[in-house]
């Protein structure tokens, strides 16, 4: 989401200065790239590029390509072979064995639902959303329908599918993809039509608690908020959390344990760590968390330390469920011989995106298949008629 907004921020300073810009988004891929389907880049007319379509290799070519797009004001589809071992599609040396599919969209300031007003509304309320954006691999040369419709989880609808015969077809996917919460490609074949569609879910950034207001609070504030992340603080004490030590917090909170869950959004995605040097307060702020339902909850401190708050939960008469035991991560952090502040923050970051992803932590290198599934970037083909 962090790139999103800024790409964002990048379009309304260029519409203020009168620029022209182009949206470039990965809408498909084959193989490995260093970038996914759902990654964007913001081109304007003086070659500004804001966000990243790859990891630098393509955005020269990129740039050339949206500038194109910008001249004859129509989308373009382009494709990038990175698995040519020549790469003589592109006359540099990639070497990351893809064949991704780059959108190239200009952008209509006048058009309400533009590809950047359907992403301004998916990033304005923190809630989930899906995005549809069709294009054609058979027939790239011509104009391509580009993004199209985004339907918010509250149940609000922007934009319109282009061909009212997919309306209902394309709807019924959009649906499911809310409900399984995962992106999924779709081939339909109706008449003389055959359409793609990238259609994508769209998860609220990780809202990261920070239960304690020491000054070993501020190194994980930073690191959440520099990868996007919205970051709350919360203490019991007015003498530590104050706005002026936590600047880039969205909201600094003193409060009781008990009242800290009234007073914050909370959903899939907010995720919890306790870092009082307090024992009573991790213990009430544990005591009230494990009645939500929460992904992750760390516990700085020794082993010795949660097991005995566990211990007084179950002599308070507290049952505590599998389930609700897999959701502590005490000591939080993954095992990188961290020592300083700075160090513990990274390894408990880690450690959150590690959980949130269903993934273990373990070095790549160790992986005997690629880095990313290849099913996720399967085509369903659907003849309709």
């Amino acid at each position: 989401m962090k790139e999103l907004r800024e790409i964002i921020k990048a379009y309304d300073a260029a519409v203020l200065a009168g620029k022209k810009s182009a949206l470039a988004a990965v809408v498909h891929l084959n193989g490995s790239s260093y970038r996914r389907p759902g990654a964007r880049m913001l081109v304007t007319d003086d070659g500004e590029l804001t966000g990243a379509i790859s990891g630098g290799c393509l955005e020269g070519d990129a740039l050339r390509k949206a500038m194109l797009v910008l001249s004859q004001q129509q989308s373009k589809l382009v494709t990038y072979d990175t698995s040519d071992e020549d790469d003589a599609t592109i006359g540099v040396q990639l070497g990351c064995a893809g064949v991704i599919q780059v959108l190239f969209e200009p952008i209509n300031p006048n058009n309400n639902n533009n590809p950047i007003q359907l992403l301004r509304k998916a990033v304005a309320l923190r809630q989930k959303s899906v995005l549809v954006t069709l294009f054609s691999l058979e027939d790239k040369k011509n104009e391509q329908p580009g993004t199209c419709l985004l339907m918010e989880e509250n149940g609000n609808i922007s934009g319109a599918i282009p061909y009212p015969e997919l309306h209902s077809y394309i709807m019924e996917n959009v649906h499911h993809a809310m409900q399984l919460q995962a992106s999924s490609f779709k081939n339909y074949v109706v008449k003389n039509i055959s359409l793609t569609a990238f259609i994508e879910f769209l998860q609220p950034p990780v809202s990261l608690v920070v239960v304690g207001a020491g000054n070993d609070a501020i190194p994980m504030m930073q690191i959440a908020d520099t990868i996007g992340w919205e970051v709350r603080v919360v203490d019991g004490r007015s003498t530590h959390a104050k706005r002026e030590r936590f600047v880039g917090a969205c909201q600094v909170l003193v409060s009781k344990p008990e009242k800290v869950l009234d007073q914050i959004p909370f959903d899939q995605q907010t995720v919890f760590v306790m870092m009082t040097h307090n024992y009573n307060y991790d213990l009430a702020m544990l005591k009230a968390l494990l009645l939500r339902q929460v992904k992750y909850i760390g516990m700085l401190g020794p082993k010795k330390k949660l097991n005995r708050m566990l211990d007084e939960l179950r002599d308070d008469g507290i049952a505590l469920t599998d389930e609700q035991l897999n959701t502590i991560y005490g000591p939080a952090g993954l095992e990188i011989g961290a020592e300083t502040a700075e160090e513990i923050a990274l390894s408990i970051i880690v450690e959150i995106k590690a959980v949130l992803a269903g993934k273990d932590g373990g070095s790549l290198r160790n992986k005997q298949d690629g880095i990313h599934s290849r099913t996720d970037t399967f085509i369903e083909t659907k003849k309709l008629y």
